[in-house]
């Protein structure tokens, strides 16, 4: 708990200094200083990046098959570009067409599983280094502390579809197909996941900031150069409604004339309760509303964003870092600033509301903004994206 707290306080401090273009101009010298520092580090993890590249591409790291369909669902930025969407419903897409579908995780931030339960796990799958199995299809089978929040949230809102966590995915892809009888694998946050060899690689690029200050880890966001997006087959841009893309599409085109681009947006449907997740009330109910949001997210600016346009009257803002696990004391605490500034609900979103103790229902009503993909521009390129997927073995 403490390494994850220094983690939260670092990255309190960092982020906003990287993550957009022009956010580190003007500091005093000692943030000079760490940004000349973080500097030197973004150009080791730069050549660390080129060389594992060119190790796969020259055949020195071997890359295996496993004779099925395989989608990588991806970015080239860390933080939040909302892949969970996409790949939640590319998955239902294509189980609605009749694949046998996985989703392949490698389970961020997910803590160690209790011996006994890995002991069972190995037992179970005849295994000595077990799967998670997160769901076969049929209801969730781990903890979202076990499986990572967004495998998590992809067996809740994904009947016949499995979601396996491992960070070797060619194991759990072996899994996928020898024992579930899987023929579709799809790969969440799998872009840089070069193991497996060949599929389709679909890549989402934020409309509001796309490649951030330019700079690779940790001295900004881009997890490798922006020229990476040669790789991608597909390119998504994502949260486009009501903005104009006209530039960053000329961007693309021009570093992949050949990917075909559709754009997106990640839109609220309902709310739906933290605690009893059978109750659902419609985006209405938030029209003046006194709500206090809580998020622990990269980009909370959007949440909040959506929440005003919605009609709610934002009584209070709480912060945390990113994939932040609330503890009991911070949900009371929650619950008593709520109660001070007299919020009629505390509002939150899907990837917080699997990280809240749920054991105690609260005295303020918990909910969180239920959020669904829905194409913009390029239906047909979403459309043949699925029929290649679909049509071929």
């Amino acid at each position: 708990m403490g390494s994850n707290g220094a983690l939260e306080r670092m990255e309190n401090v960092v982020l906003p200094l990287i993550q957009c273009e022009g956010g580190d101009v003007g500091h005093e010298f000692s943030t000079n200083c760490l940004l000349a520092f973080l500097k030197f580090c973004s150009r080791v993890m730069l050549l660390g990046v080129r060389l594992r590249m060119w190790l796969y591409k020259v055949g020195l790291r071997r890359r295996g098959t496993l004779g099925c369909r395989i989608i990588r669902v991806g970015n080239v930025t860390a933080g939040g570009t909302g892949k969970t969407p996409m790949v939640e419903a590319l998955a239902r897409e294509l189980r609605d067409r009749g694949r046998k579908v996985a989703i392949l995780s490698r389970g961020y931030r997910a803590e160690k599983m209790p011996r006994g339960q890995r002991m069972r796990s190995s037992f179970e799958q005849h295994s000595g280094t077990p799967v998670r199995i997160v769901s076969k299809g049929e209801g969730v089978l781990l903890k979202s502390e076990w499986s990572g929040d967004e495998p998590y949230m992809l067996a809740c809102n994904l009947d016949g579809v499995a979601v396996l966590v491992d960070k070797d995915r060619v194991v759990s892809g072996r899994y996928a197909v020898k024992r579930l009888g899987c023929d579709t694998l799809l790969l969440d946050d799998g872009f840089q996941y070069m193991k497996l060899q060949g599929g389709i690689d679909m890549v989402l690029v934020d409309c509001l900031n796309p490649f951030g200050n330019g700079n690779v880890i940790p001295r900004g966001i881009l997890r490798e150069p922006k020229t990476a997006l040669r790789r991608a087959h597909y390119i998504c841009i994502t949260k486009a409604k009501g903005r104009d893309t006209a530039a960053l599409r000329e961007e693309i085109t021009r570093i992949n004339p050949k990917a075909l681009i559709m754009e997106c947006d990640h839109a609220p449907k309902l709310l739906r309760n933290a605690f009893d997740r059978h109750e659902e009330r419609p985006l209405s109910a938030l029209q003046g509303a006194n709500v206090m949001a809580v998020s622990g997210i990269a980009s909370p600016a959007s949440f909040e964003n959506s929440l005003s346009e919605l009609g709610a009257h934002l009584v209070g803002k709480r912060y945390f870092a990113d994939h932040h696990r609330y503890a009991d004391d911070e949900m009371h605490e929650m619950q008593d600033e709520a109660t001070r500034l007299q919020a009629d609900m505390i509002v939150t979103t899907e990837k917080d509301a699997v990280r809240m103790p749920l054991d105690h229902a609260p005295r303020i009503p918990v909910y969180f903004l239920r959020i669904e993909m829905s194409i913009l521009k390029g239906q047909n390129v979403f459309t043949r994206c699925l029929q290649e997927i679909t049509y071929q073995s």
